[in-house]
């Protein structure tokens, strides 16, 4: 059993890794003040520089396969560099990238939609999740009505990631309300300029998500994505592309932190001697210590699964668990290690506080990711001891 990277991993690794240390760490300061002040902590243009600046480097659609023009990482070697980017809270993300199930598109979709999305020219959002139907997807009641050669959709959608930026969506709507999510749920491709619109909801993070309204939007039949009363799968297929890749980037976050801690603790002083000399302080730099690394080889093995074409879903969700409790308690841990000034704006661990607590809602809640592992385990989908055991 081999856990050493191999020389091209390492010096992909490695690269981001600089990229992060000389243009994102530069821009934290930069980016705290913007946030304070209620602004983006980078615009548009300011990440699609950052993009082509990485884009000169090759590094373009991390996953995206190479006939597309992107790199076509491993699910391993992608786990390693969002860990390089969580090291960073500077809102970067490479570019090049489109939703998995756009790859779905027929070839003319694939003209419109994919093809841009790809290039950076157009922006996408996925939109199931309603204000009755969050965690149990197949409540959705957003509806799309036949009415000659055109559907017209009528409902709302919540906590849309990237809705307020989105120039088309990703839209999920019931078409035959008899069979529900067992065929009829179908995914429709609908521009911004065909009626819906997007409405900003305010969070405890700096995280902007969007309510997108649908008034009797009317999209042609060519809209559609994929088959007629297929999209709850495709849905499925959009929820479990990369549950590993949250945590994974929680992974250096936490890296981030703790190293903070440890600075802090060696020069901090009080009663004459440095808090790390403290056995409190020093078993929460232990225990976190060990829980990052017990979350690197959770995520690492999710996807390695994936690159062996195994199901991951037991160890994604393992992953998605223990990355969202931990990531918690070790950025509470560090807070307080770094007592008053922790929760003063002056510092960005409060930020990282505000940010690692939705790991535990989104794409999945800690309740639905125990739920998940508990009902493989009952029923024999999977075993104590996993893929080892």
């Amino acid at each position: 059993m081999d856990f050493s990277l191999s020389v091209e991993e390492r010096e992909i690794r490695d690269w981001v890794r600089t990229f992060v240390q000389k243009e994102l760490v530069p821009l934290e300061q930069e980016v705290l003040r913007r946030e304070r002040a209620h602004q983006p902590g980078l615009t548009g243009d300011e990440l699609r520089e950052l993009q082509l600046k990485a884009k000169e480097s090759g590094f373009w659609g991390v996953q995206t396969p190479e006939e597309y023009g992107g790199m076509g990482l491993s699910a391993t070697m992608t786990a390693l560099l969002e860990a390089e980017l969580g090291r960073t809270y500077v809102p970067f993300r490479f570019g090049g990238a489109a939703d998995n199930i756009l790859f779905h598109a027929n070839e003319e979709q694939k003209q419109r939609y994919l093809l841009p999305t790809i290039e950076g020219t157009r922006t996408s959002c996925f939109a199931i999740t309603e204000p009755g139907a969050g965690s149990d997807a197949k409540a959705i009641r957003t509806t799309a009505r036949k009415d000659g050669s055109d559907w017209i959709i009528n409902g709302e959608k919540t906590f849309i990631t990237g809705g307020n930026e989105a120039d088309f969506t990703m839209v999920f709507a019931i078409t035959d309300p008899e069979k529900g999510a067992n065929g009829g749920v179908t995914c429709f491709l609908v521009d911004r300029d065909m009626g819906w619109r997007s409405e900003y909801i305010d969070t405890m993070g700096e995280w902007g998500p969007a309510s997108l309204i649908f008034d009797n939007v009317r999209v042609p039949e060519s809209q559609i994505l994929g088959e007629l009363g297929q999209g709850f799968t495709l849905a499925m297929q959009w929820i479990g592309r990369g549950r590993y890749l949250l945590p994974a980037r929680a992974i250096g976050s936490c890296e981030r932190l703790v190293s903070m801690a440890i600075e802090h603790a060696n020069t901090r002083e009080t009663f004459g001697a440095p808090i790390a000399d403290r056995q409190a302080i020093q078993w929460m730099i232990a225990d976190s210590g060990v829980e990052i690394e017990a979350l690197r080889w959770l995520v690492l093995h999710a996807a390695w699964q994936v690159d062996q074409g195994m199901d991951s879903r037991h160890a994604q969700s393992m992953a998605k668990l223990f990355g969202g409790q931990k990531a918690n308690e070790i950025v509470d841990r560090v807070l307080q290690i770094h007592g008053g000034m922790g929760y003063t704006r002056e510092l960005p661990v409060e930020r990282w506080y505000r940010e690692l607590r939705l790991l535990r809602i989104y794409e999945g809640t800690d309740e639905i990711q125990r739920r998940t592992i508990a009902r493989n385990l009952l029923k024999g989908h999977a075993k104590v001891g996993g893929a080892l055991g």
